[in-house]
């Protein structure tokens, strides 16, 4: 039997292009396309998971990779419960972006969990990060945990992490 319902909004932010729509799709479809399709916007997308007897509806705001033309809308951010940072491992660039979409976040969520996910770790051998470069986003307070979209490695827990972070529970949280 499940306990009381309750919505939380999760935000995947970063740049373009570092795998966000990827995660998503994976972790609330389990599905993987190679088709890159550019977010306009945000895309809103659902997914139901039980946590300590209780029915918890995540929202997953998927928002418009940022760049040097875009900045993060800080009206897509409103009501956030969490934060998913998400970087490529494959392109340093990304990772110096943290820093500054960090200060946004904290700006305009203060005390909001942040995690951030080290995309394409299944390609390690095209990565051009060091530790210097995970101990550096580790310094901002940001937990990092290395994903694939492709091969679903540690997007469950990235997720779980999440909902931890929030204050939601602790254990795998499991689809109903």
């Amino acid at each position: 039997m499940v306990g009381k319902v309750i919505a939380k909004k999760v935000c995947m932010v970063g740049p373009f292009a570092v795998g966000k729509t990827s995660l998503v799709r994976r972790f609330v479809d389990s599905i993987f396309s190679d088709t890159y399709l550019t977010t306009i916007g945000v895309k809103i997308s659902k997914k139901p998971v039980a946590v300590n007897g209780d029915q918890v509806q995540l929202m997953i705001w998927d928002i418009e990779g940022v760049d040097v033309f875009t900045e993060l809308k800080p009206s897509y951010l409103r009501g956030a419960s969490g934060v998913l940072l998400i970087l490529d491992g494959t392109r340093p660039k990304s990772v110096e972006m943290a820093a500054e979409l960090s200060n946004v976040l904290g700006e305009q969520l203060p005390g909001v969990p942040v995690v951030g996910l080290l995309n394409k770790c299944d390609l390690m051998y095209e990565w051009k990060l060091g530790e210097s470069d995970i101990e550096g986003l580790e310094a901002l307070g940001i937990s990092v945990i290395k994903t694939s979209a492709k091969t679903g490695r540690n997007v469950e827990l990235a997720f779980e992490l999440m909902v931890n972070k929030m204050g939601l529970g602790s254990g795998v949280p499991e689809s109903p």
